[in-house]
């Protein structure tokens, strides 16, 4: 080896980043940033369904206490709800069936077209390949029904690394589990090849612009929509 010259250790590859292992809520209480949110979008989502009277409904990634879910207890006719983790008592509360479990897999065990009302809440953005899931939304979703998903924009990055990193006013950790942000126009295209027909797909801003929120409806007769592509 010549003089001046220094021999180095070869550069390891980066350390492969552990899969989440908890459910938004478990084991942490919800800052009051986080029930703000949570208010915004179920008002959003309830706006959007009208009345969950006799609906099969599934919270797909819904938060370990199921909130939502829950409160629509004495209304829907059947509840899905499906995270990594779910509180106990989900387990064996009359009319939810609790599935734990990774999305997409978590939905194989969900019959075709069986679901009204799909609810997929702040979750896409923390998925590596969302068509998996978005794919798995169109088929559990019955003719008729809706799927309704709602995902934070660039805008909202800015605001919710802010509060995160800067402020600790919301967790740290669901902020660093974000792979991906959504305007309208980069989650559409995704809603189309998941399976909706675009004239069955509205797509807009809310939150003050921080969230992009989805309404897909599934036509009601059989075969009018090509079926989606998993990946």
């Amino acid at each position: 080896m010549g003089a001046g010259m220094e021999t180095s250790e070869p550069r390891k590859p980066p350390a492969p980043v552990a899969p989440r292992s908890l459910a938004f809520g478990q084991g942490h209480s919800l800052t009051w940033i986080d029930r703000f949110g949570f208010w915004l979008s179920t008002r959003r989502i309830r706006a959007a369904v009208g009345d969950f009277t006799g609906l099969a409904v599934a919270d797909l990634g819904c938060g370990y206490e199921a909130r939502f879910a829950r409160s629509l207890s004495n209304q829907a006719g059947s509840i899905t709800v499906t995270d990594l983790a779910l509180a106990s008592d989900l387990k064996c509360e009359p009319g939810i069936r609790a599935i734990e479990g990774r999305l997409p897999e978590c939905l194989m065990v969900i019959e075709d077209r069986s679901i009204d009302a799909v609810i997929c809440n702040s979750v896409i953005e923390h998925l590596t390949e969302p068509l998996g899931t978005l794919s798995g939304i169109y088929r559990i979703c019955a003719p008729g029904g809706v799927a309704l998903i709602n995902v934070p924009t660039w805008r909202g990055k800015f605001l919710l690394e802010f509060a995160a990193f800067r402020l600790g006013v919301s967790a740290a950790a669901e902020m660093d589990d974000h792979k991906m942000y959504y305007d309208p126009r980069e989650l559409w295209p995704l809603l189309v090849r998941a399976g909706f027909r675009p004239r069955d797909i509205r797509v807009f801003r809310h939150k003050f612009g921080l969230n992009t929120f989805a309404i897909c409806r599934k036509p009601r007769a059989a075969g009018s929509a090509g079926g989606g592509q998993s990946q």
